[in-house]
């Protein structure tokens, strides 16, 4: 597929009656591992990417090194890549641009809760960036208000969300992702207050099944960093058992 092509099925992807599910990646052979395995599309997961180089959490790892990485993510698979840009690191429409030119056909970018109009300015700006390139670039926006909420009344943070949300969609955001451990009624309320079908969530320990997610609405379920813990969680228990005398388990298949 020409990158067109792979930004317009993404796009069908956060459409279609069926949610979309991307397992996330973070370097060039998990990203073939998860392709491999019936992936209909990939998103990569910043703070994974960084902790693979060395960099914490939080757009400490430098531009040039996510966009790097990103592209050899993008161009060891067949299918379309939505990147996490985190928030655009300090200029959304040229992050954009760059991740456009190594093979990126959608992207995360955060607000962090800065002032919504500033928010809104980054999100028209990485679709402009997209327009500009000739790509119909699928962005994600994403929403901290439940990540930064603190001791905020829920009923305000959720409305801050939904403000926000709509607000993002209206500057040409395709989906609004809204990350937390998200109850049913908050979701719903979410579906309902920015649409259906623009609402993403992160599935984390203790999340609402998939199945449901789908029922009430969702667009699409990714996993962020948790994909990465839990392969590093095997392996700290491989490596234990292993240091204690055991042997590699049956089965393990040469995947890399």
């Amino acid at each position: 597929m020409t990158l067109s092509e792979k930004a317009a099925q993404l796009r069908r992807l956060h459409t279609d009656p069926e949610v979309l599910v991307v397992v996330n990646v973070w370097d060039a052979i998990t990203a073939r591992v998860v392709a491999d395995q019936g992936s209909k599309a990939l998103a990569t997961a910043s703070h994974s990417i960084a902790a693979t180089l060395g960099y914490p959490d939080g757009e400490q790892i430098p531009r040039d090194l996510m966009i790097d990485m990103v592209g050899r993510i993008a161009a060891a698979v067949d299918i379309p890549v939505s990147a996490d840009l985190e928030s655009g690191y300090g200029d959304a429409g040229e992050t954009v641009r760059r991740a456009i030119g190594v093979g990126i056909v959608g992207a995360n970018l955060e607000d962090r809760m800065q002032p919504l109009a500033d928010s809104v300015a980054a999100v028209a700006a990485a679709v402009k960036a997209g327009e500009a390139e000739g790509v119909d670039f699928v962005l994600n926006a994403r929403t901290d208000a439940f990540l930064k909420a603190g001791d905020r009344d829920r009923a305000d943070v959720l409305a801050d969300a939904i403000e926000r949300g709509r607000a993002f969609v209206d500057a040409g955001a395709a989906c609004v992702f809204v990350p937390g451990k998200l109850d049913e009624p908050t979701v719903v309320a979410l579906v309902e207050g920015i649409g259906e079908r623009k609402v993403s969530v992160i599935n984390v320990p203790g999340s609402l099944p998939q199945a449901r997610l789908a029922e009430l609405g969702v667009a699409r379920i990714s996993f962020g960093p948790w994909t990465q813990r839990s392969a590093l969680t095997h392996l700290a228990d491989l490596t234990k058992d292993l240091l204690a005398g055991g042997a590699l388990p049956e089965g393990t298949r040469p995947l890399n």
